[in-house]
């Protein structure tokens, strides 16, 4: 299979959950002959569904690869996920694609990862091309479709195809280009007369395809207008130019696991979908973005990684400029090295394929970098580029992680450091103040799904909990107290003595420590000592051993005894007086706050705000994105712990949110006394 840069069309499909696209890739592989049967999703047996989480839970969890060959072209296929647990993996690979086939279910419509899946493509300026799927079911709506896809896509939907019937009656299509109509069977397209009753339908379809498809050509416009008859070949080349410069978004119709209308579709890609020569330049970091281009050095760009225990990991970079052997040597501009690859694959499901040759625009495989993760540059040393990587979606649910054999506490981290490589959407902290291991992810099934993993490919079992909120102390008062170590041993004896003044600062000031000895009555070589006692037992604060912070400590008096003073003395001296110091003044608990927004359709709005505020939340302010609306808020972390099933299920899984940490903030008085019980019944414990 020769991977040539005007033969190739790298299409990803991509919608909400459900919609059909794996079924859809079943059927264009079948029929392009690269497999002998039309697998199915509920049994498990497709070719892009392969891993053992996929087939049990019978959903895309990451995107598959395949390539096929059609009409003398090679069509690379990503097959990406709707789940919104996984849809980040759709936002990073879209940059490997050149177009985007946006599937919408007919009996649900466009939905809220639809329209994200069309906003992705957008954000990589490549053409997409919208297939209304499931025409066959007993609740398809295709007006309904329809309407949905043009309320909430962009660019405009226009309709290249009619279906002729629905549901049960569902049986062919018509061209609306072509003027003919088509009986679906048993995969293919049988030409037949356009029924009698859609006349009337069929032409004022085709009426205003014409005038949505000339308004991409001044002159064919003029004369559409004055009155001219268009050529079929005009409006193909029209259409095309159109589809290239997203001006429209054709829509095609058709049934893919009764594999109705997926050739006609299949053939739609080919003489619709741009090769990666007819892409714009691809972005950099610096702004010289760099052109597809078979005959300059190398470029590619990693979009993403696939790890596996025993193969090493596998990274697939979309070639951007020049061309690949089958081994070579090239240059990671992210981390100024040369990395050597012996073997250039493609991928065909979980097979990996080798290959000879592939020019710009494909997309490959290679094995075993040793410095090279997702979003890395990939270059000849000749001309240094960085290419601009795709941010994924920021992760909105945590929990801490724990061995569930003793024994194997110190793999945990670096296991799930593994995983994190292959999927960039996992977020992965030690968290110092609660001595945790967190994972952050997309939601429940996103984490569980991982867990599974890490017990397949590592033979690793975990226990997950609701993590411990990081909750810090400072103080509330200024006050001036003294720290006085005194023993006497045997011999020598320790003595250390100190009086310092304790006051709170404003938040994010940190700690301060000022040195106001005069006359010697601390020798300097002591007062470091001081400082490390103060510092070391702020680590651990009074009220429940949280470190303490935004405080300013002045060092102003003190003794020592020539013999029994020493570094140890001052140092548990300058202990004692911090902590007496914030008994005095009256330790306050604060808590980490969040940024969080949330994004929600118009009709969700007031529940949602409401439901922050019962949150203890402050609502700042909200923005209109399309159909739906910003809520913007301050809401405490332990307020949001399972914030991401509440809003699922609050908003019929139409909601999303992101959240970062934004500042700390003092627990209401009431809520910090709970919180404190808590805590000291569970030390008792």
């Amino acid at each position: 299979m020769k991977l040539s840069s005007d033969k190739l069309r790298n299409v990803a499909l991509a919608a909400h959950g459900g919609a059909g696209k794996t079924s859809l890739a079943e059927a264009l592989i079948f029929n392009a002959g690269a497999t002998s049967r039309l697998g199915r999703v509920e049994e498990g047996n497709t070719v892009m569904d392969y891993s053992e989480e996929e087939q049990r839970r019978t959903a895309s969890l990451s995107s598959a690869f395949f390539q096929y060959e059609w009409k003398k072209h090679i069509i690379s296929l990503i097959d990406t996920p709707g789940d919104k647990n996984f849809f980040s993996d759709t936002k990073t690979c879209m940059p490997a694609a050149d177009g985007a086939v946006i599937v919408i279910d007919a009996c649900t419509g466009s939905d809220i990862r639809t329209e994200q899946s069309a906003q992705f493509a957008g954000e990589n300026s490549i053409p997409a091309i919208a297939f209304i799927n499931k025409l066959d079911h007993e609740r398809a709506n295709f007006r309904q479709a329809i309407d949905s896809a043009t309320t909430t896509l962009n660019p405009k939907p226009i309709l290249i195809q009619l279906p002729i019937g629905e549901k049960e009656a569902f049986t062919g299509v018509v061209d609306l280009i072509a003027n003919k109509a088509y009986s679906l069977k048993d995969g293919k397209a049988e030409p037949m007369d356009i029924p009698a009753d859609m006349a009337d339908d069929v032409e004022t379809e085709r009426a205003e395809l014409i005038e949505n498809i000339a308004e991409a050509d001044d002159e064919l416009l003029e004369r559409y207008l004055e009155g001219d008859d268009i050529l079929d070949a005009e409006l193909v080349a029209a259409l095309k130019n159109g589809v290239k410069g997203r001006q429209f978004m054709p829509v095609l119709c058709g049934a893919a696991t009764a594999n109705m209308g997926i050739g006609l579709l299949a053939d739609f890609i080919v003489e619709a979908i741009p090769s990666p020569l007819e892409r714009i330049p691809f972005p950099t970091e610096d702004g010289e973005d760099v052109a597809f281009d078979p005959d300059a050095p190398f470029a590619g760009y990693v979009f993403k990684t696939i790890v596996d225990p025993y193969a090493g990991r596998l990274s697939l970079i979309k070639i951007v400029a020049g061309s690949l052997g089958k081994d070579g040597t090239v240059y990671n501009t992210d981390k100024g090295s040369k990395e050597r690859f012996s073997q250039l694959l493609y991928l065909a499901g979980k097979e990996q394929k080798p290959i000879d040759h592939a020019e710009a625009g494909a997309i490959v495989a290679v094995a075993k970098l040793k410095e090279t993760f997702t979003g890395a540059t990939l270059c000849d040393e000749s001309r240094k580029v960085t290419f601009k990587p795709t941010a994924p979606i920021a992760p909105v649910i945590s929990f801490a992680v724990e061995a569930a054999k003793q024994g194997d506490e110190d793999k945990v981290f670096s296991s799930l450091s593994r995983l994190q490589e292959e999927d960039p959407s996992l977020g992965l902290d030690r968290v110092a103040e609660t001595k945790e291991i967190l994972l952050n992810g997309m939601g429940m099934v996103h984490v569980e799904a991982t867990i599974e993993k890490l017990k397949r490919k590592f033979n690793l079992e975990v226990v997950i909990k609701p993590p411990k909120v990081p909750y810090r102390e400072t103080v509330r008062k200024k006050v001036r107290v003294q720290g006085k170590h005194k023993k006497q041993t045997g011999g020598h004896g320790q003595y250390g003595d100190c009086w310092i003044v304790l006051e709170p600062q404003e938040s994010g000031a940190g700690f301060e420590f000022v040195d106001a000895i005069v006359g010697g009555v601390i020798p300097r070589t002591y007062i470091p000592a001081v400082e490390k006692g103060i510092v070391e037992a702020s680590s651990k604060g009074v009220l429940a051993g949280f470190p303490c912070v935004d405080f300013k400590v002045t060092l102003d008096y003190g003794s020592f005894h020539a013999v029994d003073s020493s570094e140890m003395a001052f140092k548990m001296a300058g202990s004692l007086a911090f902590r007496k110091a914030c008994e005095e003044s009256g330790g306050v608990l604060l808590e980490p706050v969040m940024n969080v927004a949330v994004i929600v359709p118009d009709d969700f709005t007031g529940d949602v705000m409401g439901d922050l505020n019962s949150r203890r939340g402050r609502v700042l302010g909200m923005d209109s994105e399309g159909k739906y609306q910003v809520i913007n808020a301050h809401v405490p972390m332990a307020e949001i712990l399972t914030y991401a099933p509440d809003l699922n299920s609050m908003t019929g899984g139409r909601g999303t949110f992101t959240r970062v940490f934004s500042h700390y903030d003092e627990v209401p008085g009431d809520i910090a006394k709970k919180v404190l019980e808590k805590i000291a019944a569970e030390q008792e414990n």
